[in-house]
């Protein structure tokens, strides 16, 4: 029963995407799509033990799913019509093998990219595109997205809510938009894809740092966007920058699982391939000579992978490119990682003279307090670190980022 269990679950957090969107197609509904998967997982949980796992889990899920959805839809009689047209398209052929075929192709215009171009459609905020498609293309949980927003669970589930009732009384279609619509809905597919891989970049839920599988989801889709919209110097910045932090991925966790940070990491342990590629593609972008934010941080990124030690990192470099960046699309985030760059390149109290104006735009952001007593520790003030490490875990909710602040606290604590 243990290994049933850990087996659906390795189908859901593998294959949730792919099964959600592949029905969202065939029912045209996001509901009705989430109700009839997290049904299908049930009744795997209870004939997997007896019948076995299947051979193609993913595809058994999902056949299992449109069909329960077909039993939803044949007791709404108000909804005869699309039962009629479900009915018969479950009756073609073997579902399974039809199935499998949707859920392993690699064709361009896949159902996953469909599904980020419907939850990206111009008729939603900016906001409900995003957290819409975390939810249903990258599974997602709803305080996954709260936490990833700063918000309440129950304000975030209310978002979601609206968001695929706004889809279905507007009856926005599910796929990509021609030729013409592409550039307006490009922002927020961006969005979509940076912020699923940095939920797989550092979690805010589970045990370890990383859920790989959501970095390389949002790598792969970035690769099939790369190939939708070649001439779009930001689909090649994101993905360059993508690949160029996942190129570290190696070295970010040690042996028992605990977080090694940028300066201490084993760069022979990073990934060769991925930078060559990475690099090239920030160069590529930034050739086009259309800057973006995506382009100017996967350039950021390549100064950093590009460094055979942290003490020849060129850390000026790097805080001139978040200049630019700033000016470019200005935000606290940005303004304190120019901080940390100053204090690299000028000195740690260069760098905590421009952190005092972000004490409260930044008060709740773990990462602004982890930086503010590193470099507080660096310069020997360690009253002040101890506060602001406190502070920081205080915010932290990832395990691995937490013991590695419990860690510098206690050295500061016990520091002479």
């Amino acid at each position: 029963m243990v290994e049933t269990t850990r087996a659906v679950a390795e189908v859901f957090r593998q294959e949730s995407g792919r099964i959600m969107a592949t029905l969202i197609r065939q029912l045209g509904d996001f509901d009705l799509a989430e109700e009839a998967m997290q049904e299908a997982l049930a009744v795997a949980l209870e004939r997997w033990p007896r019948d076995g796992v299947p051979a193609n889990p993913a595809a058994w899920i999902t056949t299992a799913a449109r069909r329960k959805a077909i039993d939803h839809v044949r007791r709404d009689r108000v909804r005869a019509t699309k039962y009629d047209a479900l009915a018969q398209e479950a009756g073609r052929g073997p579902d399974e093998d039809a199935m499998l075929d949707d859920l392993t192709t690699n064709r361009l215009q896949d159902d996953r990219l469909r599904l980020i171009f419907t939850c990206c459609h111009p008729a939603l905020n900016l906001e409900a595109r995003v957290v819409l498609a975390l939810r249903t293309l990258g599974g997602l949980t709803t305080p996954e997205i709260a936490r990833a927003f700063l918000v309440p669970e129950a304000t975030m589930a209310q978002r979601l809510v609206r968001a695929k009732r706004k889809i279905r009384d507007a009856a926005i279609p599910y796929r990509v938009p021609p030729d013409g619509e592409l550039p307006e809905r490009l922002s927020g597919v961006l969005a979509v894809l940076y912020l699923i891989f940095n939920e797989g970049y550092a979690a805010t839920a589970g045990e370890g740092l990383l859920r790989q599988s959501l970095c390389a989801e949002a790598i792969r889709l970035g690769r099939v966007l790369r190939e939708l919209m070649p001439d779009e110097p930001e689909v090649l910045g994101l993905l360059g920058l993508m690949l160029l932090q996942d190129s570290r991925r190696d070295a970010r966790t040690g042996g028992d699982g605990a977080l090694v940070v940028l300066d201490e990491q084993d760069r022979g342990r990073w990934d060769a391939a991925a930078i060559r590629e990475g690099v090239a593609l920030a160069e590529q972008a930034l050739r086009m000579r259309r800057p973006g934010p995506y382009q100017l941080q996967a350039a950021i990124a390549a100064v950093h992978a590009e460094a055979a030690s942290p003490d020849e990192t060129d850390w000026a470099e790097i805080a001139a490119l978040y200049g630019v960046l700033g000016r470019l699309a200005p935000s606290s985030i940005v303004s304190l990682n120019r901080a940390v760059a100053v204090a690299m390149a000028d000195g740690c109290g260069a760098g905590l003279a421009l952190m005092t104006e972000l004490d409260e735009p930044l008060a709740d952001y773990h990462l602004y307090h982890a930086a503010r007593a590193d470099l507080l520790r660096r310069l020997g003030r360690d009253a002040e670190a101890v506060t602001a490490y406190e502070r920081a875990l205080e915010l932290t909710t990832n395990p691995a980022e937490r013991a590695y602040l419990a860690r510098r606290l206690r050295e500061v604590r016990v520091a002479p």
